[in-house]
């Protein structure tokens, strides 16, 4: 129970951590999200947006991310 404590405090800890760069750098970050093979469909009052390409780059890098930190807790 000990370890769940402290990896639900690393991922809170995390999520600040992102939520930050968002806040300040999030206008730079623009071009996430309107990547080539984005679908967007906009008609008279209707928009439907599925990110696709943006949802695969961010899993990749979670992934790798996931996997090297994984690495260094072994």
């Amino acid at each position: 129970m000990e370890n769940m404590g402290k990896i639900i405090v690393g991922l809170g800890l995390l999520l600040v951590v992102v939520g930050l760069c968002f806040w300040l750098f999030g206008d730079r970050l623009g071009w996430l999200g309107r990547l080539p093979g984005d679908i967007i469909i906009e008609r008279p009052n209707f928009r439907f947006y599925f990110p696709v390409t943006t949802m695969i780059i961010v899993s990749i890098a979670l992934s790798v991310l996931l996997s090297v930190i994984a690495r260094l807790f072994r």
